[in-house]
């Protein structure tokens, strides 16, 4: 099969029909053979039915249905363990992503021998200061502290050789660092494309202001892991060390100070009434918390078994 397309939404059923008649009319216009698999993240409107009747009339309709909401990151990540195609093509459900972009992003996979490509959505119809300046801001800081050069990392439609999505995991809200993802289990040939941006025509955007913090979190939790996931004592039992040795250096100093003083038979304060002793203590036990926590975090490890354990209520 030539593309897999993973369209994950929450209540966009006015939008289905319009989309897959879109796609379906690219794809026969290049005689591509493909699937579209759409992901109902738990909608609460007529989205499933929307869904299933245009599986009576496509044989290329694939679905998959949650019991609730989890995000978009979980519907990635079963779309994409479902996915078949040798390219594999994410867009969202809500029309602001053009169908028409997908030729030349399967080109640009299968000549160019990109592994994954990600759009840029140049000129934007969104507001200006609730999303555009944002949207800025982040993928300035994505860009310095990931090293990839990418205007666009959180743009939903991209296009990706299909060992690229079967080596990584979208768990959380990591989608929106999918290149990084990427870049870090060892696909380095990451490409953007120039895409059209279209004005929302139905409903209205799922995602408010909290989607910037928690990008800014998530960003630091990737770093975090890409270099200590693995080997977490390398991180806490450094620093605990550190930390443990201050405070020690610190109350033997403390000690010797009161030492040199009954020496000298000179009346001096009790150790105690130093504040600086009871800040070493406080260094050498963070520091031994943070041994610690290393030492449990290379014991326990990252993976749970249940990190990507989703409830798939229907499949077709």
């Amino acid at each position: 099969m030539d593309i897999s397309i993973i369209v994950p939404l929450y209540n966009e059923e006015e939008s289905l029909s319009t989309l897959f008649e879109w796609i379906e009319k690219v794809m026969k216009a290049h005689n591509f053979t493909y699937e579209v698999i759409f992901v109902n993240d738990g909608s609460t409107d007529r989205s499933w039915e929307v869904i299933e009747a245009l599986h009576q009339n496509s044989s290329n309709v694939r679905g998959l249905k949650f019991r609730k909401n989890y995000g978009k990151s979980p519907g990635l990540y079963c779309g994409f363990a479902a996915s078949k195609g040798d390219v594999v093509i994410t867009m969202d459900a809500d029309l602001q992503d053009s169908p028409d972009e997908i030729p030349e992003l399967y080109r640009m996979i299968k000549e160019e021998k990109f592994d994954l490509v990600s759009g840029w959505k140049k000129k934007r119809y969104d507001s200006t200061f609730t999303k555009n300046l944002p949207s800025k801001l982040y993928n300035a800081t994505a860009r310095k502290l990931t090293g990839l050069k990418l205007h666009d990392m959180n743009c939903g439609l991209k296009a990706y050789r299909s060992d690229v999505i079967k080596n990584i995991e979208v768990f959380g809200e990591m989608h929106r660092y999918i290149p990084f993802l990427a870049k870090n289990a060892g696909f380095t040939r990451i490409g953007e494309k120039v895409v059209e941006h279209r004005k929302r025509e139905f409903g209205e955007s799922k995602f408010g202001w909290s989607r910037f913090v928690n990008g800014y979190l998530d960003l630091m939790t990737l770093l975090f892991l890409s270099k200590f996931g693995k080997k977490p004592m390398h991180f806490f039992g450094l620093y605990g060390s550190l930390m443990f040795m201050l405070g020690s250096i610190s109350v033997v100093l403390v000690g010797l100070n009161k030492l040199s003083s009954i020496i000298a038979h000179v009346k001096a304060p009790l150790v105690t009434d130093n504040p600086f002793f009871y800040l070493a203590i406080l260094a050498m036990i963070l520091g031994t918390q943070l041994f610690l926590a290393g030492f449990l975090g290379e014991i326990i490890g990252r993976n749970s078994s249940e990190r990507n354990n989703y409830k798939i209520e229907k499949e077709i």
